[in-house]
């Protein structure tokens, strides 16, 4: 199956398009970027907020992964806009399936950027097109970025009463791939992580795991979002759960060895096969919302 990625350079579409390739689709992927294609991912250049470029990138595809967002500090314009861009592309190109990456709790907190979440997914909804919403809790790789950020500060400032769900982009990229692979489900699921922690913990463990020594000043984080996730707005008791905890992400068991063991290193060191994380295929930077800055008009 073909399948086209947007929001392919952010922290879920760099492992979303691993777990694509070893299942055997071929992957097509969106970025704002000129790119150079290869035999693994074929990319196309194109903007969600303009148009310029959708069309092109949709044509011949059996599948959409929506991934793109502008995030908690845009305003929407890639969410709601370009999302309606994407599904008139969509249309015309008769795809079959859509699946949408969303936020757990926006059905409940439709404040701002989970608000624009929230009609993009209405918006999927009445479009026509078969789809597919998987709502996810918090990325364990985005907590560990804002607190590398938090950390730059002498003092840490905790807000002990907020309940988190850190969930792995791998597992969330699993879990989107056999949603993908399954067809259209013309309904939400949701994902969350294996437990649910305070801040003071998820701090604590972080700052051990990192070796960073920093005080916490305990304070009370203001505004309706936070409120929100205080009242558990943003967490799930759903069955579907990842097992990959918190810890556990901070503190990656060493890689299993295989029975290729001897074949994998007798090649060069510089092999991509022996550095996979160099190997722009497998692994993909960028932000956590994957939309990138204009490279040209």
């Amino acid at each position: 199956m073909r399948i086209l990625v947007t929001g392919a350079t952010g922290t879920l579409g760099g492992a979303l398009l691993p777990a694509l390739i070893r299942a055997g689709h071929q992957v097509r992927a969106l970025s704002r970027k000129e790119r150079q294609s290869s035999g693994r991912v074929e990319w196309f250049w194109g903007d969600l907020a303009s148009g310029k470029g959708v069309a092109d990138a949709v044509h011949g595809v059996d599948a959409i992964a929506h991934l793109a967002t502008s995030g908690p500090r845009g305003r929407g314009a890639v969410d709601v806009p370009g999302t309606q861009r994407l599904l008139l592309a969509a249309r015309e190109a008769r795809v079959q399936h859509l699946l949408y990456t969303s936020v757990v709790g926006v059905d409940r907190v439709a404040i701002g950027y989970l608000g624009h979440k929230l009609e993009a997914e209405r918006l999927i909804g009445e479009s026509g097109i078969g789809w597919t919403v998987l709502r996810a809790t918090r990325f364990q790789q985005s907590l560990d970025q804002r607190l590398r950020a938090y950390a730059s500060f002498p003092v840490m400032l905790v807000d002990r009463s907020l309940p988190w769900q850190p969930v792995h982009t791998g597992e969330v990229a699993a879990l989107a791939a056999a949603l993908l692979a399954g067809g259209p489900e013309g309904k939400e699921f949701e994902f969350g992580g294996p437990q649910v922690m305070d801040t003071e913990e998820l701090v604590r463990t972080w700052l051990q795991a990192r070796h960073v020594r920093r005080p916490c000043l305990p304070v009370h984080y203001p505004g309706r979002m936070y409120a929100a996730q205080r009242d558990g707005e943003l967490i799930t008791d759903t069955d579907s759960r990842g097992v990959i905890t918190w810890h556990d992400y901070l503190h990656p068991a060493p890689p299993a060895l295989t029975d290729d063991f001897a074949s994998e290193h007798t090649a060069s060191p510089t092999s991509p096969a022996n550095q996979p994380e160099n190997d722009p295929d497998l692994h993909v930077y960028g932000g956590d919302e994957g939309y990138e800055r204009p490279t040209r008009s």
